[in-house]
């Protein structure tokens, strides 16, 4: 999707990396204010520093024989290859000796360091540039002559001194080895800032324009799931970065968005086929009970059948109403350390009766004591439920009927599974499908119940970080409800 330079503008990665740019741009440019500054002061000292040293030789030359031995050594040490500035002039400012031709006016009118640099030329080098161009007409006057009224020519730096017989003496060097340092320098450092600046771009370019990419997918992505297509999600390049993160996290959202929608759809779905049933009995129980004559005693004995009708549907709500809110991932209830083993003892007590009427063994083996942190009501509750179907389905077994409930430690997690030898479920499908809500198979019809009792034990294993399987026992069912071991203490 193309986007203008000012929709570019408002994007955040467009905004940060001007942002970086112009933070590089000024860190550089303080660098090289920074880094020429020191350079001219370096090397200005080290100017400042060889002059002193030109003028104490001088001077000790001239306190060994006066102004003759003084202007003799000028004039040796400025014919030398790369001699510094020398000048002798009388009290008027005429120049005398040295390798200087002509200077800035005023220069050497005080005494003491220039404090600025000043322009000059150097002896001969009026009469080169004569010969490189020469004067058509004798009247006019001479390039050099011009440049030494006005035009500036070499810079430099120099100290002057008036000696005891009021001559001048200036002794100087040039500037130009300093100042084509510097400009090394500078050029450098700029070369540096557009180097700095070109990788700015093209780090824009190919980086925030795959992030723009990646943010326009997600955008799109978010657009189609807003319409209602909850089967729709965000796209992973699977680079594994901030972005890929984000869209993991939200599309496990729309996973859990998408389960609990599917959920409410089942529910609402099963209120109005499975409960239509136990009203439609409550009615037609009621309806026919007015509809004869009929004594005290069969009208008491309706009253009670509805009561009890009434009573189951209560229970069937309340049920669902727990689903829903365990996989909701709220409960009001309390968590505290649960005593596994101790739950089993009193899940097992209570269905010994049950069992022992229903011609059932109710066997336990818990090897250890196991503790997690949950709900001991809605752990028992669960249980409770698979005991309970436990015992209704081991019934039709070819041999003695038995019910075992196990409690150990394999894998690193806590395992309490009920197992039975009945006819259990044979096919991996249909044990998946009676986790549902309100999902009987055809041979469960016969027995009474709801089909929520492995729906709420599936719905509390999820609240507790765990999970609830169902295994071919051979023959039979084994239950196993699986809770993570981290939570052993």
């Amino acid at each position: 999707m193309a986007l203008s330079v000012p929709a570019i503008m408002r994007t955040t990665a467009a905004r940060l990396s001007a942002l970086y740019l112009l933070l590089f741009a000024l860190c550089a440019v303080l660098l090289v204010w920074y880094m020429t500054s020191l350079s001219a002061r370096m090397l200005t000292a080290q100017t400042q520093e060889t002059i002193n040293d030109e003028v104490l030789g001088l001077a000790r030359a001239y306190q060994r024989g006066g102004l003759p031995v003084l202007v003799r050594v000028v004039e040796q040490r400025s014919r030398q290859p790369g001699a510094n500035l020398y000048l002798i002039a009388d009290a008027n400012g005429q120049i005398l000796t040295g390798n200087v031709q002509s200077l800035e006016p005023g220069v050497i009118e005080a005494e003491g360091w220039t404090t600025e640099p000043f322009s000059y030329r150097r002896f001969g080098e009026g009469e080169l540039e004569r010969q490189r161009n020469p004067v058509s007409d004798p009247n006019e006057p001479a390039q050099n002559e011009v440049q030494a009224e006005g035009e500036k020519g070499h810079n430099a730096i120099a100290l002057v001194l008036r000696l005891p017989n009021q001559m001048i003496m200036l002794v100087g060097r040039d500037l130009g080895e300093p100042e084509r340092f510097r400009a090394v320098i500078r050029r450098a450092l700029m070369l540096a800032l557009g180097m700095m600046g070109v990788g700015g771009l093209l780090i824009w370019f190919f980086v925030g324009r795959a992030a723009l990419k990646r943010i326009d997918s997600v955008s799109e992505a978010s657009r189609r799931i807003m319409g209602g297509d909850l089967s729709g999600r965000l796209p992973v390049t699977g680079a594994g970065d901030e972005f890929d993160r984000l869209s993991e996290n939200l599309n496990s959202m729309l996973a859990r968005i998408a389960t609990l929608n599917e959920g409410l759809k089942q529910v609402s779905d099963n209120i109005a086929h499975d409960l239509k049933t136990p009203l439609t009995r409550l009615r037609n129980r009621a309806e026919a009970t007015l509809s004869g004559k009929h004594n005290t005693s069969d009208y008491r004995q309706a009253l009670e059948g509805t009561i009890a009708e009434s009573d189951q549907l209560i229970k069937t709500f309340n049920a669902i109403l727990m689903i829903s809110r365990l996989e909701a991932g709220y409960s009001s209830e309390s968590t505290t350390r649960v005593d596994l083993a101790a739950a089993v003892h009193d899940v097992v007590e209570l269905y010994e009766p049950v069992a022992e009427e229903a011609g059932v063994t109710l066997e336990t083996s818990v090897q250890g004591a196991f503790a997690v942190n949950g709900n001991r009501e809605l752990i028992g509750q669960a249980l409770s439920n698979i005991v309970d179907n436990a015992i209704k389905y081991s019934t039709d077994s070819t041999s003695r009927p038995t019910v075992r409930v196990t409690l150990e430690r394999i894998d690193g997690e806590i395992r309490l599974a009920v197992s039975d030898n009945g006819q259990g479920i044979p096919d991996d499908v249909d044990r998946a499908r009676v986790t549902e809500r309100f999902v009987r198979l055809e041979k469960s019809r016969s027995q009474p119940g709801s089909g929520l009792g492995l729906s709420l034990a599936k719905a509390i294993m999820t609240f507790h970080n765990g999970r609830l399987a169902l295994l071919p026992g051979n023959p039979g069912l084994s239950v196993v409800m699986s809770f993570p071991g981290r939570e052993d203490r």
